[in-house]
């Protein structure tokens, strides 16, 4: 098979196409032929050699793939040759072939084409078990993300606003809080130019949001709990802004019964992921489905071509995912 590997730890460029021996999948998985992988955040911390792959994992980069079943390993039910698939991997995405526990792997939504359903499961993913699991957004409340125009928050944004939350998101210019606002966001907040806690307490006369989703860190924790409501869950997913620790008043957590949580994914075990792909494809399926929500893909790039989309996503000139395919798609 073709794939990409980490050369060493460093810059876009030490990403390098090579060929490897074909993957078999073992008892209870899939062996995928890929069409697309989305390239996500957590690539190019492992690529920089902050976040290596868990225990067993694959050494190649790539955390969610979408193609075609090519074979089945002991004990798969439900999956056949042929059959269309995204699914979500802790490594192994950046080739051409590429193996995913059974219960990991979703069938694409007939509403998309192998390249969108190569940039849904680590978000979709994400998102479900953050967003409405850990931080119990219900219908009616209101939900702030971080980082609205990234893949993270374009997922958010549609899948919040289709479940009935009222929905803010910040993003760096005018232009991405337009493109937030286009995906169902009340209002897309300009960090750059804007206080994010004012402008909530005065669109929220002063109540603040039930749900934060925050993808930057200690830098924001202050800000984040200030716009809280009473009863408010604070999630963090992310450490974009490097600072990974704050001082925090409990007394406020104390007063206002604040709840702050977080987690990452890529190494909790496969029965806890299969959990998590079962409720996606009980409750947001049918969204993708029915065109409710899309994944949005601002660019794709050949497989062979990864340092150039790793270039693209350190840039952060995006809007949504970026997609490399091997043109089987």
């Amino acid at each position: 098979m073709i794939c990409v590997e980490i050369v060493s730890p460093g810059g876009p460029e030490v990403l390098r196409p090579t060929e490897r021996v074909d993957p078999a999948p073992g008892a209870g998985e899939v062996l995928i032929a890929v069409a697309a992988a989305g390239v996500n955040r957590p690539d190019v911390l492992q690529r920089r050699g902050h976040y290596p792959p868990p225990k067993g994992a694959s050494d190649i980069p790539g955390l969610e793939v979408a193609g075609t079943v090519a074979s089945v390993g002991e004990g798969v039910d439900g999956w056949r040759i042929g059959d269309r698939v995204c699914a979500l991997v802790a490594g192994g995405g950046y080739a051409t072939l590429c193996v995913a526990p059974a219960t990991q792997c979703l069938p694409v939504p007939e509403s998309l084409d192998l390249i969108e359903a190569g940039a849904v499961p680590e978000t979709f993913f994400t998102v479900w078990t953050n967003v409405f699991d850990r931080g119990r957004l219900q219908r009616g409340e209101a939900a702030l993300f971080h980082g609205g125009s990234s893949g993270i928050g374009t997922t958010a944004i549609q899948l919040a606003a289709a479940r009935g939350a009222r929905v803010f998101a910040t993003a760096g210019s005018d232009e991405k809080c337009r493109a937030c606002e286009a995906l169902g966001a009340e209002r897309g907040i300009n960090y750059r130019t804007e206080d994010f806690v004012a402008v909530l307490k005065g669109l929220t006369g002063g109540r603040g949001v039930d749900v934060v989703l925050d993808i930057v860190g200690g830098d924001y924790l202050a800000r984040n709990i200030a716009v809280l409501a009473v009863g408010g869950r604070l999630v963090e997913i992310g450490l974009m802004g490097r600072t990974m620790s704050a001082t925090i008043d409990l007394g406020v957590i104390l007063r206002r019964r604040l709840t702050i949580t977080g987690s990452t994914l890529r190494a909790r075990g496969v029965e806890e992921k299969g959990v998590i792909a079962a409720d996606l494809r009980r409750e947001i399926w049918p969204l993708l489905e029915e065109g409710r929500v899309k994944p949005v893909v601002y660019q794709t790039f050949p497989l062979t071509k990864a340092s150039a989309a790793h270039s693209l996503m350190e840039s952060s000139e995006h809007t949504g995912k970026i997609v490399l395919t091997t043109y089987s798609a």
